[in-house]
């Protein structure tokens, strides 16, 4: 073998067994081994191990004996960590305790626990939740809301239904976080969170945004979009589906591959028209960038100023807790021309 090609080779095996040492002692750190101590000792053997096994494949005269006997106890753990399961019956934070699910009869569908919590601070509140039943032959529209607190490149994205201009449903892709437990995205990629379907009043998940969130606050955003009727109800019945497929049997949350934003994109893929995937769904702040680019939203103004039409701060902060909160906050939002349904 040449040297070059032989030098790559060692090269990418190396960062192989670097990476996959530094996963193994995450996925360790933050399995469910009760102790803590335990966890971190086992966590610092692993990353010990791979050291040894790089120093031995680097210096050994048969670097084919130490790459099998890594890869072989990397087998093991994955084995074992994917026996890990999600759990339904955790201490959990009082915003998630309850699990919204759905029965359809027909075109009604009956949403039991939406939840539209009231918030004197963000941490402090009173649980409500209420049943509602919407009628899918009045479902006529699907909003992105993006939330921001750090920066441009981060948000939290999620959408909200409208039934015949007055009702307005909303449902959030979180982690189900339990009781004391805070969000770590560290942690969000090793079966740390169960994966939560918040069903909610807009003027639950939108207020909890706009007014009781202040470190750091956020800025809220709502954009129209071009889908017509029968695309709608395809992504909202998906919702429902997974929605009462977590009410019977949990699954995990992952930052990379079942967030906030890459779930969002799979509902959408019931439909002909759905959208690929693009680094901007990745880093989720650029969203509504990447909706702009597919024309999925209104195209007529330039972005930024699209962006500007589409805060709704001001607005929710004016409406507070007006029964019409949803019409109010819509005012003068830009509405797109329908796509034609396919």
């Amino acid at each position: 073998m040449k040297p070059v090609a032989r030098g790559f080779i060692i090269l990418l095996a190396c960062i192989a067994i670097v990476a996959m040492t530094g996963w193994g002692a995450l996925a360790i750190y933050y399995s469910n081994l009760p102790r803590e101590d335990v966890r971190r000792i086992l966590a610092v053997a692993c990353a010990i191990f791979g050291a040894a096994v790089l120093v031995w494949y680097l210096f050994s005269a048969k670097p084919t004996r130490p790459l099998l006997v890594f890869f072989a106890a990397f087998l093991l753990l994955v084995a074992w960590w994917s026996t890990i399961p999600p759990k339904q019956d955790r201490d959990w934070a009082p915003e998630y305790a309850r699990l919204p699910y759905a029965t359809i009869n027909g075109d009604l569908v009956t949403i039991h626990n939406i939840r539209n919590f009231d918030y004197r601070t963000e941490t402090d509140f009173t649980p409500r939740y209420y049943d509602k039943t919407f009628d899918l032959r009045q479902l006529d529209s699907v909003d992105v809301i993006a939330s921001y607190w750090m920066g441009d490149a981060i948000a939290h994205i999620f959408l909200s239904f409208g039934f015949s201009g007055k009702d307005f449903i909303a449902i959030s892709i979180e982690t189900r976080r339990q009781r004391h437990q805070s969000y770590s995205t560290i942690a969000g990629f090793f079966k740390q969170y169960e994966l939560f379907y918040v069903v909610a009043d807009e003027r639950d998940l939108i207020r909890l945004r706009t007014h009781y969130r202040k470190d750091p606050p956020e800025d809220v955003y709502i954009y129209r979009t071009r889908a017509p009727a029968d695309n709608a109800r395809r992504i909202f019945l998906d919702y429902i589906r997974e929605i009462n497929s977590l009410a019977e049997k949990p699954e995990f949350y992952n930052a990379l591959t079942t967030n906030c934003t890459t779930s969002i994109l799979t509902h959408t893929r019931v439909n002909q028209t759905d959208l690929p995937l693009s680094w901007k769904v990745l880093l989720s702040g650029y969203v509504p960038q990447y909706l702009y680019e597919r024309y999925a939203i209104d195209t007529s103004l330039p972005f930024e100023e699209l962006k500007r039409r589409c805060h709704i701060n001001a607005a929710a902060k004016a409406s507070d807790d007006a029964a019409d909160f949803s019409q109010r906050i819509r005012t003068g939002l830009p509405i797109p021309s329908k796509l034609p349904t396919r």
